[in-house]
């Protein structure tokens, strides 16, 4: 097993930069027109740590997650027309608190249906769960403390979180080769939607090959950027129960960036600076599918059922919203991933749909944060009412 992590992140790098250059391979164009690169750069790494080849734990991917997040979030921020993404709506924001809703009534649901079989104390593991699917990591310890859930409760959470969350993660990209057929079914209304990504595509005539003195630029001002955000969430932000440092560094770094996108900053998109935002992501994404493994599905099938019929009352609504707004299915993926996901997954998902809607998902997950802190302790009370009907 590859531990160290410096060796850890070359071989994770290495992966993803092999899957990439085979997706450039004629012979291999049908096989990734069907599963796209990305899918593989998930699935790979999970895979991989399933056979004990990579860690499902390590120092490295809290530094991934610590620093390559938001130095991806930042560049995508910067980039971003804002005036355009503003075009398509309130559909995109019905679409996340429709994901909300789901949560918040979908732990209850799977809690009814098999709580005669789980073990006593169950509901304050799901409310647990509950803070990370609707606020994550961070609104996940403030429900645990909420409830007073033990830590011992922690061990299936965990399994759920990781095997039924990025299990979702990965089934939703590989949704992404049906997504024509899914539009057509609910009859959705592509006006808008294709209006915004068209604006946000004609970046691309303008492109120039970058130059020593672009990638300096935009990978400085990234990073300076991210260190200030972490100092000023250490240092300055007030840390509570509800918003923890680490989501508050996300939060300075997507308002800078944002703020940073009404000036003449935002043309280092011309050389590329979104792409660079993207190669972070998608090495981020390599460490989130090496946390997965499989095999733990063995240690709590019980739970991991329990996990499933959660997402799809998640899923149900989410569909059932789509059909009646004609919303496609670009706004399912991303208003659950936005919940789910957050911040770290919403922006993969959103580009695999569409490359250039990316921060569309970002923006989505941001408000999530927000809506996460009051939703999740709704999600814990009804847990509780219905642990007492049991």
């Amino acid at each position: 097993m590859i531990t160290e992590p410096t060796t850890l992140f070359a071989f994770l790098s290495g992966v993803l930069g092999l899957i990439f250059w085979l997706s450039k391979q004629p012979a291999l164009s049908k096989l990734f027109r069907i599963l796209p690169a990305v899918i593989w750069a998930y699935f790979v790494p999970m895979l991989l740590t399933t056979a004990g080849i990579t860690p499902d734990a390590n120092a490295l991917y809290s530094w991934m997650s610590r620093y390559l997040l938001p130095a991806a979030l930042f560049l995508l921020m910067v980039t971003v027309d804002v005036k355009a993404i503003l075009r398509l709506g309130p559909k995109a924001l019905l679409m996340m608190v429709t994901g909300t809703v789901g949560i918040v009534i979908g732990g209850p649901i799977a809690l009814a249906i098999l709580g005669g079989v789980l073990p006593e104390g169950t509901w304050q593991g799901f409310a647990t769960l509950s803070g990370s699917w609707i606020g994550g990591t961070a609104n996940m310890v403030f429900m645990q403390n909420y409830i007073g859930a033990p830590d011992s409760i922690l061990g299936p959470v965990i399994v759920v979180d990781t095997v039924v969350g990025y299990g979702w993660m990965g089934v939703l990209i590989f949704l992404s080769t049906v997504q024509g057929k899914f539009d057509t079914w609910v009859k959705a209304d592509m006006t808008l939607i294709e209006d915004v990504n068209k604006r946000l595509e004609e970046i691309d005539t303008e492109r120039r090959p970058a130059m020593t003195s672009d990638l300096a630029g935009m990978v400085g001002m990234t990073f300076v950027a991210v260190a200030v955000s972490i100092w000023v969430a250490n240092n300055v932000m007030p840390e509570s129960t509800y918003i923890g440092t680490s989501t508050w560094a996300i939060l300075i770094v997507v308002t800078l960036g944002l703020a940073i996108s009404f000036t003449r900053v935002r043309e280092i998109e011309k050389p590329g600076a979104s792409q660079v935002g993207f190669l972070f992501l998608y090495l981020l994404l390599t460490s989130i599918g090496a946390r997965a493994n499989l095999l733990a599905v063995l240690d709590a099938p019980l739970y991991l059922l329990a996990g499933f019929i959660w997402i799809a009352v998640h899923v149900g609504l989410l569909v059932l919203m789509a059909r009646i707004i004609r919303a496609p299915l670009f706004f399912v993926a991303t208003g659950s991933m936005a919940n789910i996901g957050g911040a770290a997954s919403a922006p993969i998902v959103a580009s695999v749909y569409l490359p250039a809607m990316a921060p569309v998902g970002l923006l989505m997950a941001t408000a999530g944060y927000i809506l996460g802190i009051y939703a999740a302790p709704l999600a814990g009370e009804l847990l509780r009412w219905v642990d007492g009907m049991l």
